[in-house]
């Protein structure tokens, strides 16, 4: 009886010591390392909501959940750049030219670069929809032309004045079938549509020379597209300084649309002799891990471009969490950034 107690007894220490063992030293994860990129290479974010978030009382953190307002936080993840969209009249105000302004210096205080996203419209412009602002909608063709210069003019010396001079410019945000609809429609007035992009680049370089204008379209791994539309720019006179794309893969298929879009890119380069960057990213937000794995994929083809002509990678909207259903930022639901967006930090 004595031995079988004492083997009864030695079970559960053994049992508690195998346990503790576990617990107290889980075996570590594999290390993660951030792409290593040129220190001219734009790691950034759109972050043109954040003004009506936070009037809106939405708080942005840290990982480890302190406050910290949000253009602090994305340097601190690494990020050297942000994007900013222009809308000339929107009716509640956001992403007027007082409230690019008013985050450009934001920006600017931060020690960020600056891109500016013209969208030539009152509200969203994408490739579904280029709507012209309400008060252009009357204007013939030649004062279309003239207004679009004019105001681009205003815009980028409003910000002038208050000491913000953009690393970057897009004439028309998306534009694969042009823009400021109809008459500025690719399809059926691609000399209209080159027209427009000549009089925003015009008006860019009349304020600052060093400023380079980007035309941005959706789809960075459609090589077709992009030869139709750049094709038809540089044939009816337009002169750009950029290549713009737009990438938004899924989980499942980020490797073959990453690879597509170094291939359009390089075609890019040699065909025009231009510079690509890639103005807007996003996956799921459920899906940090793939998104990382996404960004990192991507972040080292870029910066991997022969001669320095892959110039950079913006997350679109990152920060949006419990926001206006979109569920492609990088953020979770209690304001903390994902794993994802360390793709963009310094090693």
């Amino acid at each position: 009886m004595k031995k079988v107690l004492c083997a009864l007894f030695a079970i559960p220490v053994i049992l508690c010591s195998c346990s503790s063992k576990k617990e107290g030293n889980p075996t570590p994860g594999p290390t993660y390392t951030p792409p290593h990129v040129a220190t001219t290479f734009a790691k950034g974010a759109d972050i043109s909501w954040v003004t009506q978030m936070e009037s809106s009382g939405v708080k942005f953190y840290d990982k480890s959940g302190n406050q910290i307002e949000l253009f602090a936080l994305m340097k601190s993840l690494g990020m050297n750049s942000i994007r900013l969209r222009a809308w000339v009249n929107p009716t509640d105000g956001w992403c007027n030219t007082a409230d690019v302004v008013a985050k450009a210096l934001r920006a600017k205080a931060a020690g960020m670069k600056i891109l500016i996203d013209f969208h030539y419209s009152d509200s969203w412009a994408d490739p579904g929809k280029q709507p012209k602002p309400a008060a252009w909608a009357a204007l013939d063709f030649p004062t279309l032309v003239t207004t679009l210069h004019d105001y681009t003019v205003s815009v980028m010396n409003t910000l002038k004045t208050n000491g913000v001079t953009p690393d970057w410019v897009q004439v028309g945000n998306e534009v694969s079938d042009g823009m400021l609809w109809e008459d500025g429609r690719a399809s059926t007035h691609m000399a209209n549509f080159a027209a427009l992009v000549e009089a925003g680049y015009q008006a860019v370089k009349s304020v600052s020379s060093t400023t380079k204008v980007i035309v941005h379209l959706p789809n960075g791994f459609d090589n077709s597209l992009y030869e139709y539309l750049f094709d038809g720019l540089k044939n009816n006179g337009a002169h750009w300084d950029i290549i713009g794309m737009s990438l938004y893969p899924s989980t499942t298929n980020y490797t073959t649309l990453d690879t597509q879009c170094l291939a359009n890119i390089n075609d890019m380069v040699s065909r025009y002799g231009t510079p690509a960057m890639v103005v807007e990213v996003g996956m799921n937000a459920s899906d940090p891990t793939d998104s990382r794995a996404f960004l990192t994929d991507l972040i080292t083809k870029i910066n991997g471009v022969s001669n320095g002509n892959g110039l950079g990678v913006f997350y679109w909207e990152p920060e949006a969490y419990n926001w206006q259903s979109y569920t492609l930022g990088a953020f979770d639901n209690t304001g903390k950034p994902t794993i994802a967006l360390d793709a963009f930090g310094v090693n």
